[in-house]
């Protein structure tokens, strides 16, 4: 007769040993090599895909406020790559709201050029003619609806600003010698004539917004893509952004820790910009 072999119970010991499961600790550099990974693709997403701006001005409202903090994609306006085969791109279009680099250099305060980034509604594509009568825009002859949430409010030189190009642009009216000068080489029939390779931007704001009436057309080149959403906006002054000096910085830095829940506009978080 075969004696069969009854299987030994387990005892508490080691019940709870098969229980507890093995915990691997993570080593120092596969902590920092997960830390770099991090930081390498927050690196490419803000650097080829999007990028942050805040709305320095008030030339955008009531669409965009200062304070204002957008995600700007800065592939879809791009020009197409092999390398990202399965993106859509496209041009530019009437009416976009635009991230670009200024044409025209403004000085710092020590005198060295400067070319800000700035961001416009997309009036002129090339081959438009473009005119204003009574603040109304046309484009080739066809009168356009104002935006949605523009703001108006008196300015400062109706008949510049509301009959442009009948008015020229002048260095007394504030406009840049240059675009003074190269201006009447893109007049036809009274109408301005965006020239290719150029965009003619225009702010919401129209009374208070520095545009291509001022300096002139904005190269292809120079587009840097268009905003997405506002990821958050606070209550910002008019002239916070162009007050430089560390001191500055920090006090501003300061108020946003005690006043962040308080003005912080929650009901444009996350809203999106057209």
């Amino acid at each position: 007769m075969t004696k069969k072999n009854t299987p030994v119970p387990p005892t508490p010991a080691d019940a709870t040993t098969a229980a507890t499961p093995v915990r691997v600790e993570e080593t120092p550099f596969e902590a920092l090599a997960s830390t770099l990974s991090i930081l390498v693709v927050g690196l490419f997403i803000l650097t080829f895909l999007g990028q942050n701006f805040v709305i320095p001005s008030g030339s955008m409202e009531k669409t965009l406020l200062v304070g204002d903090h957008l995600l700007v994609d800065r592939i879809t306006l791009a020009p197409g790559a092999k390398w990202m085969p399965f993106v859509h791109y496209r041009e530019p279009r009437h009416n976009d709201i635009i991230v670009f680099i200024k044409p025209v250099a403004d000085l710092d305060k020590d005198g060295n050029p400067d070319y800000p980034i700035l961001v416009k509604r997309l009036i002129g594509l090339p081959g438009d003619h473009i005119h204003l009568h009574n603040g109304i825009v046309s484009i080739n002859g066809v009168a356009q609806n104002p935006p949605a949430e523009g703001k108006d409010s008196p300015p400062s030189d109706k008949d510049f600003l509301d009959e442009f190009p009948s008015v020229a642009p002048s260095v007394d009216r504030g406009a840049t010698e240059e675009w003074s000068v190269d201006f009447p080489n893109h007049i036809v029939d009274g109408d301005l004539v965006v020239p290719p390779g150029k965009y003619f931007m225009m702010g919401d704001h129209r009374h208070n917004s520095l545009d291509s009436r001022y300096w002139g057309f904005v190269p292809r080149e120079n587009i840097m893509g268009r905003p997405l959403f506002n990821y958050w906006s606070f209550k910002t002054p008019e002239d916070q952004y162009e007050q430089g000096g560390v001191g500055n910085t920090v006090a501003w830095m300061g108020h946003i820790a005690v006043h962040f829940f308080t003005d912080t506009r929650w009901t444009r978080t996350l809203h999106r910009v057209r």
